[in-house]
């Protein structure tokens, strides 16, 4: 891996992290529920990017596969809570 390359994921793992911390602010201090709920997805899809930078980082495939499972999960989670929101329930 090159010095440059290596400079720029770590660079960009840094980014990652200052995002994560200021979803979890949001997530925290959000005023209303709708505020939260972006919060929520934004902090799944860091968390996804996370693990590819990681991925990346390591060269393990490992962190890819984790990062579809992170994706998944951060869709189905908001889409629930969204449809939770606007109709008071999740399965009719």
């Amino acid at each position: 891996m090159t010095a440059l390359l290596s400079l720029a994921i770590n660079f960009t793992l840094a980014c990652i992290m200052l995002a994560m911390m200021l979803c979890v602010v949001r997530l925290l201090l959000g005023p209303a529920a709708q505020d939260r709920v972006l919060a929520l997805d934004t902090l799944w899809m860091c968390a996804m990017l996370l693990a590819l930078a990681l991925g990346m980082r390591f060269g393990n495939l490992i962190y890819f596969e984790a990062a579809m499972l992170i994706a998944l999960t951060g869709f189905v989670s908001t889409v629930a809570l969204t449809k939770f929101l606007m109709r008071g329930e999740v399965i009719e």
